[in-house]
């Protein structure tokens, strides 16, 4: 069905800014996180102390879960492809629905950014609290506004464009197996006591999995930032500027290549040292304090991840229609 992938990828676009993240039981990321929570039960019990031991436990629990989502959702399209073409159709732009979030990131980072103008800076506080890992309490409205404006950027990648691109490869199978390498990362990709070597394998594998589509996103974003109005406008000068200057200032060799194109958009110094459960950790600037974080930047992060979005499904509908004229597909 490589010829209609484009036509998935629009409904399932569609569905997601219609009706957002459903928060229900059977959602399938619902059941891939199910799956990886059994896995932590079993090592868990099992009180294995050799690290060696714990990196491969960690690797098997990682690839058995990637496939297995891989190979059940493949199973499910073919399933309704068997039935009739409108039902496989269906089926997989609902599965490829699943895998994107971008009406969530919205509809959460807004929470923030209405708590602040209401002037409820314990509440905007409190909302945030659930969008980052840093410790908030202590936040001032500047940055609240950074790290709300830092976590839409960020996941713009590995959770809108990043699925669209896997959904373009593999469609539903593809996107569905990406959907668990992040689930994975952000169940056991820490570097703490119980998933110093047991969430190793996940965290690689998913900065390798996101090493190119992170550097596409901030391509699309630097695009985007030319059609973001309203009160804030996109800088795309800047965004070129700063993307050049601090793409890798960040731990990850993921995350701050978006993050320095909508700094640089938007003219804000992002990045810097933050509070994780009560301890500093320090990190590098992206971007120039251009202007003062404000909460109208929230709104333009959103603006600018939208169009960076629609930047990349036009982008797909073309290298489509090319493949197809020459006969790829």
């Amino acid at each position: 069905m490589a010829e209609y992938i484009v036509i998935i990828i629009i409904i399932a676009f569609i569905l997601d800014c219609a009706i957002g993240d459903p928060q229900n039981p059977f959602h399938p990321i619902r059941f891939i996180g199910s799956g990886i929570a059994w896995g932590i039960g079993v090592y868990k019990r099992a009180n294995e102390k050799n690290p060696t031991r714990q990196l491969v436990s960690g690797a098997i629990l990682a690839i058995t879960v990637i496939c297995l989502t891989f190979i059940v959702t493949r199973l499910v399209t073919w399933g309704f492809y068997s039935i009739n073409w409108w039902a496989g159709l269906i089926a997989e732009a609902v599965l490829c629905y699943f895998t994107i979030a971008a009406k969530a990131l919205k509809v959460e980072s807004m929470k923030v950014y209405h708590a602040l103008v209401a002037g409820d800076l314990q509440g905007a506080r409190n909302n945030l609290a659930l969008i980052v890992g840093r410790d908030t309490q202590n936040l001032d409205e500047q940055g609240i506004v950074k790290a709300t404006v830092e976590t839409v950027a960020e996941n713009l990648s590995d959770g809108v464009i990043a699925p669209l691109i896997f959904i373009f490869i593999g469609g539903a199978p593809l996107a569905m197996a990406y959907k668990a390498v992040n689930t994975l990362d952000s169940m056991i990709g820490y570097r703490n006591e119980d998933f110093e070597y047991f969430g190793k394998f996940a965290a690689r594998l998913d900065d390798v999995v996101n090493f190119i589509p992170a550097r596409i996103s901030a391509l699309f974003m630097m695009v985007g930032s030319v059609f973001v109005g309203g009160n804030i406008r996109g800088n795309i000068k800047g965004a070129v500027r700063i993307y050049a200057r601090d793409r890798r200032n960040h731990k990850s060799p993921n995350s701050a290549q978006t993050e320095s194109v909508c700094a640089g958009a938007l003219g804000l110094c992002l990045g810097g040292d933050n509070y994780y459960h009560g301890a500093l950790v320090p990190k590098p600037i992206i971007g120039d304090a251009d202007n003062v974080p404000l909460p109208e930047h929230i709104k333009a992060a959103n603006r600018l991840m939208y169009a960076s979005v629609i930047v990349a499904i036009v982008v797909l509908a073309v290298i489509s229609f090319f493949l197809r004229g020459f006969n790829y597909v």
